[in-house]
């Protein structure tokens, strides 16, 4: 929009332009002439900048401002005029649209200035007639404008002359600002809105894969509007601006060094310019001076498809530029009309002659004595001429001021109710003309379809173009696409399958990104202080995963799953339990066969020497029970090896406690029965009769049915059972028996417990009784063995994770059993093997001295 200035200029020129002396006169100070001119029974008004610029001078504000002084001729703004001198040429010499009436028209040179675009506008509303009138209420002197060719003169001249409700049709003013109606309620275009360019070159620089940019723009309404747009739809699309600058033709060379200095630094290798032609060529010339080639170029219409923008480019800049542009058109015969200048020969001014010298390099003598290096004769032919005048590769242009004229006559059509002939006597007003050409729809002679939407504004439609250098330092303007703004959005941008020439003549397409993309199984972690698409690509954590690139999440795997090295999916966690298979598990099974054979041998060894005294004297029949339970003792420890399942998870621990209960008790039994034997001896007691044998068996199996009850509680209340462990190993699935009951747990051990304490306290009392082999100091090794071991078990089994825990617990059951076994037996298996001297009664009988321990 236009800085505070612009309007208070605008303000101040509006009070000098209408002014009130001292009697009630309107008149217009220092009127414009326009610079072409033909008078018509309806007139038709057009703003083009025939030149580009204009001389500053320095204003003293001790008299009137000088008027401008115009320089730069530009051929093509001349080419527009004769496309609207075309149209109403037609139209005139036609009776299908408004017979037996004529359109004028005047036209007038803006110099590229925005007060003199709204200063001619103003003349051409008024008139510039110098004579006084009473009110500023004459009608105005042309039903229509066409022009201006920029959104910032447009937009100064739709809002002076709006609230007159008069037409002004651009051909290529594009800003999405002009599409307001509230703002500008009298200005129509031929050429689409940039709401819709801006959106549809984020969509191509998406569609490329350019997500880190630089922008640069026009400090004007043009600019700053459309990369507004731009710069709104790809932070939609996830596209980064790494920087965007503005600046104006004339704006200082610093300003210009400073842009090209943020290019050099920058990282993108792309950059988007919503400049118009003029501008281009200004920053052009920058970039040539430091060679600044291999950046990949996105364009607007304004200079996409512009050839003097091309021939400018020496050095090759621009090369592989890519944009939108207006469909190619076609308007048959103008070509003819544009080659002869005549037309443009309509005033007195001296513009015709300025534009003549130009177009043929030649110079009109002002004197006989002038001398001049080739003269003009008035003759020239432009056939063999080449220039911008003669380049008609902008016909897309040229069509819109065409179309924007025929719009105008067809307005005029249905006012005048023409058939053959029109109604002269309909009293015309811009505002009845306005109504009527926003509701035109017509078919050009080429067969387009032209109409206006609510906003005033066309079909937007464009052509993708891409810069493909050929021989000669020639530019070739390649389509490689559309875009249709009509159609679904899926289907709005369609990329045919040509070659694309990038950057650098290269085949590929550049790459331009702020950060690679993150591959499957990391996720984008953003950079402080940068744009979203600045980030760093961290792996995903264990247990995590993600199969998508440039994700910005990892999923957990489920319960049962963990991450793969690459973290891209989820496997089954590696199952582990306590196997036959493994080192451990066949150490233990081997320890506890071998514990099995040595219990069986020793049980072949007493039964062969069963009638000696030694085995006679020591309870032959609980140490048999004792051997026999002992042999259960190890085989059960077998049934804690292997996959756990519901009935070896039963059977394990309730095997385990009553096997050791069956042998603590035999124990304790033949403690009590040393104890008792030499307490008997002494006179007057009779107690052996409660130690005989079936009260051994009877104490054994009461002991022992004791822990079948607490078994059985424990299995009909809460029973142990096969679980997974998922919490001690994060990538492991640990394959466990349950306890169900940790209180039944503990129970069937604190019984053990209970009985082994029992027993050693027995046995301790009777280390000392005399004997040559008591058997009672054995036992007090074997129960402190016990003892040590199942004390030492609870912190071990647990603080061991997994199959280790198991593993504890079948080494304190074949610790504890082979204890037992070879505390109480094999000192017996000694003597009856490597002693036998020492295995009879009378040894037995004899007295000897005990030892303590």
């Amino acid at each position: 929009m236009w800085p505070e200035q612009g309007w208070a200029f605008l303000h101040l020129l509006l009070v000098a332009s209408f002014s009130l002396a001292e009697e009630p006169e309107c008149r217009q100070r220092d009127p414009e002439n326009s610079q072409l001119l033909k008078d018509g029974d309806i007139m038709l008004g057009g703003l083009f900048s025939f030149h580009t610029n204009w001389i500053e001078k320095e204003e003293t504000y001790m008299r009137n401002p000088l008027p401008l002084q115009c320089m730069s001729l530009n051929f093509r703004e001349f080419q527009l005029a004769q496309a609207m001198l075309f149209a109403i040429e037609e139209i005139n010499n036609s009776s299908d649209l408004l017979p037996g009436i004529t359109l004028g028209y005047k036209l007038f040179d803006t110099c590229g200035s925005i007060a003199r675009s709204v200063k001619a506008a103003l003349s051409l509303i008024n008139g510039n007639e110098n004579e006084s009138l009473k009110a500023c209420t004459k009608p105005a002197t042309v039903q229509a404008i066409m022009g201006e060719a920029s959104s910032s003169p447009s937009m100064a001249i739709a809002t002076v002359i709006g609230p007159f409700h008069i037409p002004l049709i651009s051909h290529f003013a594009t800003c999405a600002c002009l599409s307001d109606k509230t703002k500008y309620p009298s200005f129509l275009r031929t050429i689409p809105s940039d709401y819709h360019q801006s959106r549809a070159l984020a969509h191509l620089v998406k569609h490329f894969g350019w997500t880190w940019v630089g922008a640069v723009r026009s400090n004007e309404d043009y600019g700053n509007n459309g990369m507004a747009i731009f710069t709104e739809t790809a932070q939609q699309l996830g596209i980064c601006l790494e920087y965007s600058e503005t600046f104006f033709r004339t704006d200082p060379s610093e300003k210009i060094e400073k842009i090209i200095k943020i290019i050099k630094a920058s990282t993108s290798k792309v950059i988007v310019a919503f400049l118009s032609h003029m501008d281009m060529e200004v920053l052009i010339e920058g970039l040539s001076a430091h060679n600044l080639t291999g950046f990949q170029w996105v364009g607007t219409e304004a200079w996409i498809f512009d050839s003097q923008t091309a021939s400018r480019d020496k050095n090759h800049i621009l090369d592989g530029a890519i944009g939108l542009y207006i469909p190619k058109a076609h308007v048959s015969g103008l070509k003819d009309f544009m080659f002869n200048v005549k037309p443009l020969n309509s005033t007195k001014d001296n513009l015709f002659t300025e534009f003549y010298e130009a177009l043929f390099s030649c110079k009109f003598k002002k004197s006989q004595s002038e001398e001049v290096p080739t003269e003009c004769t008035g003759h020239e032919d432009l056939i063999g001429v080449e220039n911008i005048f003669t380049d008609m590769s902008h016909m897309s242009i040229f069509n819109n001021v065409y179309k924007g004229v025929y719009a105008v006559a067809h307005a005029l059509h249905s006012i005048l109710s023409c058939n053959k002939t029109c109604n002269n006597k309909v009293q015309l007003n811009p505002s009845m003309i306005l109504q009527h050409i926003k509701k035109v729809n017509f078919k050009t002679k080429e067969g387009e379809n032209v109409y206006f939407n609510e906003n005033g504004d066309p079909v937007a439609k464009y052509e993708i173009i891409n810069w493909q250098p050929r021989e000669n330092d020639k530019v070739d303007f390649v389509i490689v696409g559309v875009y249709d703004a009509s159609l679904p959005a899926e289907k709005q941008m369609n990329l045919q399958k040509k070659t694309l020439i990038w950057a650098n003549n290269s085949l590929q397409v550049p790459v331009s990104v702020c950060s690679e993309t993150c591959p499957a199984g990391t996720l984008k972690v953003l950079q402080k202080g940068k744009p979203v698409c600045c980030y760093d690509c961290i792996r995903c954590a264990e247990g995590e995963v993600n199969n998508n690139t440039d994700s910005v999440t990892c999923l957990r795997c489920p319960p049962e799953f963990w991450s793969n090295n690459n973290r891209d999916t989820c496997v089954t966690k590696e199952v582990e339990f306590l196997s036959y298979k493994e080192v451990m598990g066949i150490l233990l099974t081997t320890a506890s066969l071998f514990g099995t054979c040595m219990t069986a041998a020793v049980a072949v060894i007493f039964f062969k020497y069963r009638e000696t005294p030694l085995v006679r004297a020591n309870n032959s029949e609980l140490s048999f029970l004792l051997l026999l339970f002992l042999t259960l003792c190890f085989l059960c420890s077998l049934t804690f090896i292997g996959a756990p399942s519901e009935w070896s998870c039963m059977l394990r621990h309730t095997a385990f406690g009553i096997a050791f209960v069956l042998c603590i008790s035999c124990v304790l039994g033949k403690t009590m029965v040393v104890l008792m034997a030499f307490k008997a001896t002494l006179p007057g007691t009779n107690m052996m009769k409660w130690f005989g044998p079936a009260q051994q068996r009877l104490s054994v199996l009461g002991f022992t049915l004791i822990q079948v009850i607490i078994c059985i509680l424990w299995l009909a209340i809460s029973p142990p059972f096969p679980s997974k462990n998922l919490i001690d190993f994060k990538d492991k699935i640990i394959l466990e028996c349950a306890l169900g009951s940790a209180v039944g747990f503990w129970s069937v051990l604190g019984y053990i417990g209970l009985l082994a304490m029992l027993c050693f306290i027995f046995a301790f009392l009777a280390r000392k009784l005399p004997d040559n082999f008591n058997e009672a100091k054995f036992i007090t090794f074997s129960m402190l063995i016990f003892c040590a071991v199942w004390l030492t078990f609870i912190p071990a089994y647990v603080s061991s994770p997994g199959k280790f825990s198991v593993a504890v617990e079948i080494f304190a059951i074949l610790a504890s059993s082979f204890g037992l076994l070879i505390c109480i037996f094999i000192p017996k298996c000694y003597i009856m093997l490597m002693k036998p001297e020492r295995n009879t009664k009378k040894h037995m009988m004899g007295k000897g001295v005990s030892k303590s321990f």
